[in-house]
């Protein structure tokens, strides 16, 4: 028998919710600066608000904060923590471009990975304007991917070496 997989339609939240920051492990941040260059709301805000919601619902112990952020990108850009970086999200004109640290390495059975897909190390999910995400799988790669930090960190040596 095979499980239904829910769809995580991206749509604008109801008036009470609307413009109400986010309180996140490291940050506050506010809808209003998803958009490019901090502007007002649209239908890339509400994605990565969408987005934001399925990554603390995977890992609640995730970090976010607000990274490389300049004059052209006031607001910086997204990234989404724990034992390393495990993904970062950027609005463009056209997509919302989730960018995963260790995308190569990690297993991606919801086929989720659509662009970035031949460098050796990341890999990207873009989100167009009302496509929709399979939650259950994105929760999953989210999974995959703190497990593959994990990994990576405790196979590092702490010390200098023993002599």
């Amino acid at each position: 028998m095979t499980a239904k997989r829910e769809k995580t339609e991206f749509r604008k939240p109801s008036k009470a919710r609307a413009g109400a920051p986010k309180k996140c492990a490291a940050t506050k941040t506010s809808r209003a600066t998803d958009s490019p260059g901090g502007r007002s709301t649209d239908w890339r805000a509400d994605t990565l608000a969408a987005i934001r919601r399925l990554i603390h619902e995977a890992d609640p112990a995730i970090v976010e904060e607000r990274k490389w952020v300049k004059p052209s990108n006031p607001s910086g850009v997204p990234v989404w923590s724990h034992d390393g970086i495990v993904c970062t999200g950027e609005s463009y004109k056209a997509v919302v471009k989730l960018t995963f640290a260790r995308g190569a390495a990690l297993q991606d059975p919801g086929r989720l990975f659509n662009a970035s897909l031949e460098g050796n190390a990341r890999r990207a999910i873009d989100i167009r304007e009302g496509e929709r995400l399979d939650a259950e799988a994105f929760k999953a790669l989210i999974l995959n991917a703190v497990e593959a930090n994990r990994q990576v960190r405790t196979a590092k040596p702490t010390g200098r070496g023993d002599g």
